[in-house]
């Protein structure tokens, strides 16, 4: 990709309701990294994927995407794929699962354009790569927690994304559900060198599946997962200690 870093966010500062919920963010996530953000509720995960997105503009610093800042790129934007937190409460609408991972086509495609035959065989490659292809005709509300989750994925990857962001990708779903999706997401970030940026609440799988973490509370502090014990301690200070208990547990 010839670039040091995916995404980068130089001294930003973020503003909501006339209060900062980022201060002077610093960050750095090289190609081909798994960067887990967390933190506790409230304290900007949401927030910061989102001014990464360029959903929403700091009013202070600079962030950049493959080297550059979001307006230097061309027509579409960047090849991001992206899953927002709330997407499995859809409404109570007959779309099937192949007609929503279409949806993450049109944005190279064109929107309103029909999708050309080589839109369409990305479309069948993102449901065969996360397992769904024998679902492609069902509903997609009366899919599982996990098996929609699937869906999303795929939907995301129909961009063909260098850089994925997930925010809190395994809300709602169960334990099996959720090593499942961890296992499929790194076999996925292996198969296609994607860089993957997740938000989510799940320490011991951050630990176990993601070589950074950054551990956000307004203010942002990177670890990389092979440094344990400075990343524990840092924990510490942001969740109670019952949390860091269960860390041990989960992670060995």
């Amino acid at each position: 990709m010839g670039h040091q870093t995916v995404l980068e966010f130089r001294d930003v500062w973020v503003q909501r309701g006339g209060k900062y919920v980022l201060r002077a963010i610093n960050l750095a996530v090289p190609p081909g990294s798994v960067f887990g953000l967390i933190g506790p509720n409230g304290s900007g995960k949401t927030t910061l994927l989102k001014v990464a997105l360029h959903l929403l503009t700091p009013v202070r610093g600079e962030v950049l995407l493959f080297g550059k800042p979001w307006h230097a790129h061309p027509g579409w934007g960047p090849a991001v794929g992206y899953t927002p937190q709330h997407h499995l409460h859809l409404p109570q609408f007959p779309v099937s699962v192949r007609q929503v991972v279409q949806m993450g086509r049109y944005g190279k495609a064109g929107l309103g354009r029909p999708l050309r035959r080589a839109d369409k065989a990305v479309v069948e490659r993102c449901l065969e790569m996360v397992g769904i292809s024998a679902l492609a005709k069902r509903p997609i509300d009366e899919l599982s927690g996990g098996q929609k989750q699937r869906v999303f994925i795929a939907r995301a990857l129909a961009a063909e994304p260098q850089l994925l962001i997930l925010d809190e990708p395994t809300a709602g779903v169960d334990s099996q559900a959720r090593s499942q999706f961890y296992e499929l997401l790194r076999d996925l970030q292996q198969r296609l060198g994607l860089t993957v940026i997740l938000a989510t609440h799940d320490i011991g799988m951050v630990l176990e599946y993601c070589n950074l973490v950054g551990c956000l509370n307004e203010t942002l502090t990177v670890h990389e997962t092979e440094n344990r014990d400075a990343l524990l301690r840092h924990l510490q200070t942001i969740y109670d200690s019952s949390h860091v208990v269960f860390i041990h547990e989960h992670g060995g």
